[in-house]
Formats: C-alpha cells, sequence, structure tokens
C-alpha cells in the first residue's frame, strides 16, 4: 500500500512539475481608454485628449514567462497648439499591434503582471478639424504606420484583468510640418479571459 501511495504521489509530482514546463494558452477580449498626445522639437506643443481602444488578446506562457500579441482598434485623439495660440484637433484610428514578453506574480486566480515590447500601429483613418486662422499652417497629413514601445503592469482576478500602460513612439509619424512628431499615450484597460 505504501508503494502504492508513494507511487502515486510521484506521479502527481512529475506531472505538476511538467506543466509548469508546458506553454499555457489564454484569450481574451480587451478594451479601454487611451491619452495620447504628440511630441514636437519645433514650436507646436500638443496637449493631451482621450480616446479608446477595443480588441483581443493571447497570453502564451511557460515557467512564468509569457509572450503576449494584441490586435486592437484605437481612436487616438490630441490637440496641437502652435506658439501663436493657433489650435488644431487631430483624430485618427489606427490597428495597433502590440508584441509584449512578460511575467507574473500570484496565486489563487490573483496575480500581478509586468510587461514590455514592441508595437506597431496602420493608420486607417485620418480626420481633422481646422480653424480658419490654423488651416494653412497645419495639415495633419500621417504616416501609414509607426512603430512605438510599451511598458505596462497588471493585476489579474479570476477572468478579469486589469492593464496600465505607457507607450512611447519610436518613429516619427508626421509628414507636412510634422516630420519631427513622435506620438507617446497612457492607456488603462479592462481584460475579460474567455479561455
Amino acid at each position: 500500500m505504501r508503494k502504492i501511495i508513494l507511487s502515486a504521489f510521484l506521479v502527481a509530482l512529475s506531472f505538476s512539475a511538467f506543466s509548469q514546463v508546458l506553454p499555457s494558452f489564454q484569450f481574451g477580449l480587451k478594451g479601454g481608454l487611451n491619452l495620447s498626445k504628440l511630441s514636437t522639437e519645433n514650436t507646436f506643443s500638443s496637449d493631451n485628449r482621450a480616446g479608446y481602444y477595443a480588441g483581443l488578446w493571447t497570453r502564451i506562457g511557460a515557467a512564468g514567462i509569457h509572450l503576449q500579441p494584441e490586435l486592437y482598434l484605437s481612436g487616438k485623439n490630441t490637440t496641437l497648439k502652435a506658439n501663436t495660440g493657433e489650435e488644431n484637433k487631430v483624430t485618427f484610428t489606427s490597428l495597433d499591434v502590440p508584441v509584449l514578453v512578460g511575467t507574473k506574480i500570484g496565486a489563487a486566480g490573483v496575480g500581478i503582471r509586468l510587461n514590455t515590447g514592441p508595437v506597431v500601429s496602420f493608420v486607417l483613418d485620418k480626420e481633422q478639424s481646422f480653424g480658419d486662422a490654423a488651416g494653412d499652417v497645419f495639415k495633419g497629413n500621417f504616416k501609414d504606420q509607426n512603430f512605438a514601445w510599451q511598458f505596462g503592469a497588471g493585476l489579474d482576478v479570476g477572468k478579469l484583468g486589469f492593464d496600465l500602460r505607457y507607450e512611447t513612439g519610436l518613429s516619427k509619424i508626421g509628414k507636412d510640418g510634422y516630420n519631427d512628431t513622435k506620438l507617446s499615450l497612457f492607456t488603462f484597460g479592462l481584460a475579460l479571459k474567455l479561455f
């Protein structure tokens, strides 16, 4: 009887250790708010304005490290101001694809995540609202794609996840007078794990 119990214990221990090596897979939905800001080196400054994002996420991990590719639609808004006081409200929609590497610490369905990684954004449409005086000054033409880097932390409670991230632009997104413009933003999101 002791040999059977000892054998069962060793088999259970082996499966437990082996499951730490096998990758896990998670999939879910996410959405939230962003605050966008365009940085420039010229006479233009930029104010933060709220936008949105919504999409899908996956998490593949083993031994405490995970890869988290995501795909979401993002509406980004900001206001550009010239030194003369003229303003231009810039709004555009992009398809964002972050590929993050992270780790999770926790137990019993509650955990804290840390992650970082590159993001590529593809601009889907461009919309501008111009004041009469600023119409000739601001063109608002944006490149069709740009690259950024995200840093973030998250909290998982059961099937729900809460994310707070900062994204800094790596590539300049402007054209026609915005050649030195980079986009940075803060995001706060809510994620739902489907499986």
